[in-house]
């Protein structure tokens, strides 16, 4: 068999795939006959507990009169309210994720002085080793930034003396480098694919001291390093919403199951930007981004309500878009209600809109999210209740702010990476067992063949 062209698939592997598809099919009905919670979810959506954490804390149902009963979405930062932690530093005029790192980290609010230097800690942490953008980034560009970082992040092993010093101090020394340095590794990956690839022009800033994570990523991005108040503190309210959401979703809980095997904080935080990267976990927001375009070479009067409700059954029905039955930034894996991310983001997308002259598009998400959630309540049976989530309006809100596509995931990146470190070091700190779930065998016993008596 000839494997000589890296990238073509052959009939010979085409062969041997439908082999491989015949020998590993596992009848569905075997799962609920051995009680397997696929996805590690119960039947009635609750996750399987599989840990404890301290992190953050999401809640989306309340027990009345002995019931479980879906309510509005809530979602705690160490215990405190990520609405009220977006509404204090908003109120203040003052940017937020390095704060929400702190807390997410530290396990509590930091002090005037304690924020000041923790932002000094990050902007001297913003830079790369010598010649890492050149000899790293740019020797080997690649159309996908998500696979780009993660490389960029394990190659981040070598330059390190200490990588696999596994004390406290050292990891969060770890932890905050890969924080401070996200967004360089992201903008940078994508300059070096934008140019080598797309044969674009080549432009490297340099971040200042003196800005925000938000507005670092902004100047690095734009030509001129120019944006406005308004796009800089959306971006910095998206890191916010975007830097933790409980141990159990996929990265998170990627991060929690290969630091305990004992592994170095690279390769960790690799493995939860390979989790990441899929298109039911970060890339979700592409996904709802390339619907709506969808939405809008089909439905040309964007305030026409039974249009758009025809189209959406459609989709909902597999007749339309990708046909997989799914109305993208539609429900939740855990809220049922209201994603509380969602509500504090929408109006900060709402004035964005107005900035852009883009009103009328975001209308139109708010009627698809309107009809979205009577036409699956009327079309699906789901035990509880469906809404819009915050990957419903981030990938409009990036638009609007001209990011490119090809960064959305990254940036949500930029933001997880927080609550990566939190939990990391989380783990460590109370360190148990390596994390190994049953698998339960379900094939049949089979005799070994002689080679020469084999079919």
């Amino acid at each position: 068999m000839s494997m000589k062209n890296y990238s073509a698939v052959t009939e010979e592997v085409k062969t041997l795939a439908a082999l491989c598809t015949k020998n590993n099919h596992i009848t569905p009905d075997l799962y609920d006959t051995h009680q397997v919670k696929r996805g590690l979810r119960d039947l009635d959506g609750k996750g399987v507990v599989t840990g404890l954490t301290e992190i953050s804390h999401i809640v989306s149902s309340k027990t009345v009169d002995g019931k479980s009963v879906p309510c509005e979405g809530e979602l705690y930062y160490r215990g405190i309210d990520v609405k009220h932690l977006v509404n204090g530093f908003l109120s203040e005029n003052r940017f937020g994720f390095e704060e929400t790192v702190y807390l997410l980290l530290f396990g509590e609010l930091p002090s005037e002085a304690a924020l000041a230097d923790f932002r000094m800690l990050l902007a001297d942490a913003r830079t790369l080793p010598k010649n890492f953008v050149r000899d790293v980034i740019m020797k080997a560009p690649n159309e996908d930034i998500m696979n780009s970082l993660a490389k960029s992040v394990l190659t981040l092993y070598s330059y390190d003396k200490n990588a696999n010093d596994l004390s406290i101090p050292n990891v969060l020394r770890q932890c905050l480098h890969l924080i401070a340095n996200f967004p360089l590794l992201s903008v940078y990956s994508y300059r070096a694919y934008r140019h080598y690839i797309k044969g674009k022009g080549l432009i490297i800033h340099n971040p200042d001291k003196n800005l925000s994570t938000a507005e670092n990523i902004l100047r690095l991005l734009r030509p001129d390093k120019s944006f406005t108040p308004l796009e800089a503190r959306l971006l910095d309210l998206a890191l916010v919403l975007h830097a933790e959401h409980g141990g159990g979703n996929n990265s998170t809980f990627t991060n929690h199951v290969v630091t305990s095997s004992g592994t170095d904080t690279y390769s960790a935080m690799a493995a939860s930007l390979c989790s990441l990267k899929g298109p039911k976990h970060g890339g979700a927001n592409i996904k709802v981004t390339h619907m709506f375009r969808d939405i809008k070479k089909h439905v040309s009067d964007w305030e026409d309500e039974d249009a758009l409700r025809a189209y959406l059954t459609k989709i909902l029905n597999k007749e339309a878009f990708d046909r997989t039955g799914l109305i993208y930034g539609m429900g939740h894996a855990v809220y049922s209600i209201s994603d509380p991310r969602a509500g504090v983001f929408r109006d900060f997308v709402g004035k964005l809109s107005v900035e852009k002259g883009r009103e009328k598009e975001f209308a139109l998400y708010n009627k698809v999210a309107e009809l979205s959630t009577e036409i699956i309540s009327e079309k699906r049976k789901i035990y509880k209740g469906v809404s819009p989530n915050i990957d419903f309006y981030s990938g409009f809100a990036y638009s609007m702010m001209e990011l490119p596509e090809e960064l959305y995931t990254p940036i949500f990146a930029v933001a997880r990476v927080a609550g990566w470190s939190a939990h990391r070091i989380e783990e460590l700190i109370n360190a148990g067992k390596i994390i190994r779930p049953a698998y339960k065998a379900v094939s049949k016993t089979a005799p070994y063949v002689k080679l020469s008596e084999r079919k």
